[in-house]
């Protein structure tokens, strides 16, 4: 299974930036995905998890209502978008490929990452 992470960046505050993650090596739809994030000197967090259809969603409380979760079964593809980014926002961003029925937030749901993609976000 392979996942290749991209879309990081510098931008300023209030800025957007779009990850994307492909994955290969399964069946995409039989899986959810998720996004955690690892800041220096900090524990990888929970950022985002999407259900196997897409039709479920949940998000960590401090980027609520400004990031987004999808994904695109035809394509192999979930995305992050990340709005009205703050400095407390820059973190490497991994994606993550999981076994569940219903999304998860905790990382031991998760058996396969992406090598990260670093989000830096400027004041």
């Amino acid at each position: 299974v392979q996942l290749q992470a991209s879309g990081g960046g510098l931008v300023q505050a209030g800025g957007s930036l779009r990850l994307s993650c492909a994955v290969s090596g399964r069946t995409f739809s039989n899986y959810i995905m998720g996004w955690f994030r690892q800041a220096p000197g900090k524990e990888r967090e929970f950022v985002a998890a999407i259900s196997r259809s897409g039709g479920s969603t949940k998000y960590a409380d401090s980027v609520k209502g400004r990031f987004t979760i999808s994904r695109d079964n035809a394509k192999n593809m979930v995305y992050l978008q990340m709005n009205s980014l703050k400095p407390e926002d820059t973190a490497v961003y991994y994606c993550a490929l999981g076994r569940s029925v219903g999304v998860q937030v905790t990382t031991a749901w998760y058996d396969y990452w992406g090598q990260g993609t670093q989000v830096t976000v400027s004041s």
